[in-house]
């Protein structure tokens, strides 16, 4: 074989690329498979970005909880100080722009709140054409 997997051959004594003749797909089943096999890769790609977030703010909850705790006891500071919450405050931050890189701005501009909007728009120009 004339190259390793992931790398494409390349000749030595020209210090080309050896160029692929990428087919098209012969019959429509194959490109069912692979229209399919491509779907699940991006199914399984953005669970495991969900799956990602849950753990992040899982752990956020946990060791947030326990240094709050902490400098709640051992501080003598007030307990509503910025510095009790400074890290939470901070990594919230983080988590928050973690939610958004995986839910994307579906987060808060889903479908329903587009539709609700449109109502109500459409709802206050007909108001406004009757008054």
């Amino acid at each position: 074989m004339n190259h390793t997997y992931g790398k494409p051959f390349i000749n030595k004594k020209t210090r080309k690329m050896k160029k692929y003749n990428i087919e098209p797909y012969e019959d429509e089943d194959s490109q069912k498979y692979f229209e399919r096999e491509e779907a699940y890769m991006r199914a399984k790609k953005k669970v495991e970005k969900i799956v990602g977030f849950y753990w992040h703010l899982a752990s956020y909850i946990i060791v947030n909880a326990f240094i709050i705790i902490m400098v709640a006891r051992n501080s003598g500071e007030d307990f509503w100080s910025f510095g009790t919450f400074a890290t939470a405050f901070f990594w919230g931050i983080g988590l928050v722009f973690h939610a958004l890189g995986v839910f994307g701005k579906s987060l808060i501009f889903n479908k329903q709140w587009e539709d609700r909007k449109i109502a109500k728009f459409m709802e206050e120009e007909e108001r406004r054409r009757w008054e």
